[in-house]
């Protein structure tokens, strides 16, 4: 289940790719932010708000440095975005299926299982083949390399905190600090205006409510369950859906090594997480089998 779950989160994910792209062209990028986040903490706050003081001074902490590095993944991710292609943006946040694990091992000491290894090898390769995708712009890759990081920084966080604190309180928080973090910048820019049309408030509520409130509250319980290293290997799985949506909905063509990059991270992610791989088979297997019933 927590497998389906972030499945079903990078697909938002990855739609969200084209959707914030094409609002951020009409539609100031701090501010959209800010309204994004803003829009994430009252989806949860009614749910938090009696669960607050639960967390005390560590968990409120915990959610301060979890919302500092959403805000500066997500901040940089989408300047990225407005220089660079949907394709090559879902490319390099692809990434930190790499990095999560190294920087475990680096910050924790963590050992990684081989299968783990052996799945992240993969999905590199996968990742490597889509790096045939159309090329953006240098400087807007840059800026997608450095959130990258502070993405996998976000993960391994994430798992440190997710068993000591109640999920809702402590993702409430991480969206709070991301907002006030935007807001901040926003007032300093003096770039706060009124969202207007329907392709700025389509992707400000889809983003608002499913990818940033849902998807997080969602991460912080599957993680749980699921280690930091797996997270990311079903996260690249974001890489997939960009490029698909990117296809469908942005004109972006990946190419036959493309495609085949999006197979082998599939691969990785069957390799190293066998819920993931289960969850799978379930779901290809459910028709057949309902369709041999009387």
């Amino acid at each position: 289940m927590p497998a389906l779950a972030l499945i079903a989160v990078t697909a938002v994910w990855g739609i969200t790719f084209v959707q914030v792209k094409d609002a951020v062209a009409i539609y100031p990028l701090f501010a959209f932010l800010a309204v994004r986040f803003a829009i994430a903490a009252a989806t949860l706050a009614v749910p938090a708000a009696p669960r607050l003081r639960g967390l005390g001074r560590p968990g409120l902490l915990a959610g301060v440095v979890l919302g500092a590095l959403l805000a500066t993944g997500y901040g940089l991710q989408t300047a990225g975005l407005e220089r660079t292609t949907v394709s090559s943006t879902g490319f390099i946040t692809g990434l930190y299926v790499v990095l999560t694990p190294i920087l475990a091992l680096v910050i924790f000491r963590r050992r990684i299982p081989v299968a783990v290894w052996a799945g992240v090898a993969v999905a590199l390769a996968g990742l490597a083949l889509l790096s045939g995708v159309e090329v953006g712009s240098s400087i807007g890759d840059l800026l997608v390399v450095a959130s990258t990081v502070a993405q996998a920084l976000q993960i391994l966080m994430v798992e440190r905190f997710a068993a000591r604190f109640d999920p809702i309180a402590l993702t409430f928080v991480e969206m709070v600090v991301s907002l006030v973090a935007f807001g901040a910048i926003v007032v300093a820019l003096g770039d706060l205006s009124l969202p207007r049309g329907t392709t700025v408030w389509a992707a400000l509520l889809v983003t608002g409510i499913f990818a940033s409130a849902l998807a997080y509250l969602i991460q912080v319980w599957a993680q749980r369950r699921i280690s930091a290293t797996r997270i990311a290997l079903l996260f690249s799985l974001e890489t997939v859906w960009a490029g698909l949506f990117g296809y469908l909905l942005a004109d972006d063509r990946l190419g036959l090594l493309g495609w085949a990059g999006c197979g082998l991270i599939f691969i990785g992610i069957v390799l190293a997480e066998p819920t993931a791989a289960d969850t799978l088979r379930r779901l290809v297997r459910r028709p057949a089998l309902a369709g041999t019933k009387p």
